[in-house]
């Protein structure tokens, strides 16, 4: 009988790492490495996170991808979404003949068009319990990547609904990773999950849970949850037990407050011995996650004069490395190198967190004098980016680099 479920790769790393090298190395971003992270380029000095770009969730999906490509040459080979939220892997996934397929605005997947012919990737998000099951009875040869920092949460969310209590997840209800971390609690008829967005929609459940004057009656809080929670959810009685997660590339730090905020909302209510039996809370924001954010908080001590974040508008972990350098200095977040114009000296940017937030171009983004540029980027964005955005700013500037022509950015 063929084997139809992959999950560790089809060892063929050794025929697929050239490919993925020569499109996805910079030797510039590794000459900066090597010099601590600090180089000087003309009257710019340039400083580089001391982590950034792919992880090994994002190297390991991306990989996978190749192999799927070189082991599966004969079949049509579709993608889940997208392997991960970064326009140029995503371009280089279409033009490797694999087809996408994209939920409805409601996040829906339709699978109508696969047959048991078909190899299906899984990808780094993950998928939920509902598709995953849709796609094990069509029969496709099915491809995971999901990202063993992800598998971790779902690990955690379906204790929860095994032992009765409500996943409260910190994420965006609508991404693909926190759809399918909440479907966990579907393995359990009580299961129940909420999804909050931010501190703003944590406080409308803290003010439920503690019955504070200003709280939401049930309707209206279930008018404002209804797409954001499980099915028949009831807070009145899902609120009682309470285990938070989060979507793994969320703000560390608001991860935090969120559950210590809930905590606080049950004690308040109920007192503390019944906090402790009936709060959870486990650290679930990933490892690369954490450890890009830590890189830009160091360098936020000393701030540089301009910051260029690189990375999809659409990538969670991007946005927020965007925002936490909005805090200190004039941040711009590309979502890829082009976006800066060489020709017109310009340069196109997502200038909020917001998701709906418009792209902006500025003008006389550059400092006249000598300055010093901060680069970083989101966990899905390989290191050619970073460097030929490097690259892009130098130009502006009249500023040659010598780079080897192969792999140079």
């Amino acid at each position: 009988m063929e084997e139809t479920y992959f999950r560790k790769g089809f060892g063929l790393k050794a025929e697929v790492k050239p490919i993925i090298d020569a499109e996805y190395f910079s030797a510039l971003v590794e000459r900066i490495r090597s010099r601590g992270y600090t180089d000087s380029f003309g009257d710019v000095t340039v400083r580089l996170a001391e982590e950034f770009g792919f992880c090994y969730g994002v190297d390991r999906a991306v990989d996978y991808a190749y192999e799927t490509v070189h082991k599966f040459a004969d079949r049509s080979i579709f993608l889940v979404g997208e392997i991960i939220h970064n326009p140029h892997v995503n371009k280089r996934m279409t033009e490797m003949g694999i087809h996408f397929l994209y939920p409805d605005g409601s996040g829906i997947f339709n699978f109508d068009c696969l047959t048991a012919d078909d190899v299906v990737i899984i990808p780094a998000f993950g998928v939920t319990l509902h598709d995953f099951h849709r796609l094990r009875e069509i029969g496709c040869i099915l491809v995971d990547t999901t990202c063993g920092s992800v598998l971790h949460v779902w690990k955690r969310v379906d204790e929860y609904g095994r032992d009765g209590f409500t996943a409260l997840i910190h994420g965006k209800h609508l991404h693909e990773e926190s759809r399918a971390t909440a479907s966990q609690v579907d393995k359990h008829p009580l299961g129940k999950y909420i999804i909050v967005r931010d501190m703003e929609e944590a406080i409308l459940v803290c003010d439920y849970i503690a019955e504070r004057p200003e709280r939401l009656d049930a309707n209206e809080f279930m008018r404002h949850f209804k797409v954001k929670a499980s099915s028949g959810f009831a807070p009145e009685l899902d609120l009682q037990r309470i285990g938070v997660a989060n979507q793994t590339t969320m703000l560390a730090n608001e991860s935090f407050a969120i559950g210590t905020r809930v905590r606080a909302a049950m004690v308040e209510r109920f007192g503390e011995e019944h906090a402790k039996g009936h709060y959870r809370s486990f650290g679930t924001i990933c490892s690369a996650t954490q450890e890009r954010q830590d890189a830009v908080v160091t360098m936020m001590a000393e701030p540089p004069d301009v910051m260029i974040v690189i990375g999809g508008y659409n990538s969670s972990n991007t946005n927020h490395l965007a925002h936490m350098c909005r805090e200190h200095t004039t941040t711009f977040h590309v979502d890829d190198a082009a976006c800066i114009d060489t020709d017109l000296g310009t340069i196109r940017h997502k200038p909020e967190l917001a998701a709906t937030t418009p792209e902006r171009v500025e003008t006389d983004w550059l400092p006249a004098g000598p300055f010093s540029l901060g680069l970083t980027a989101g966990a899905s964005t390989p290191n050619n980016k970073i460097g030929e955005a490097l690259l892009r700013v130098l130009q502006i500037r009249g500023v040659n680099v010598d780079v080897p022509a192969s792999g140079g950015v």
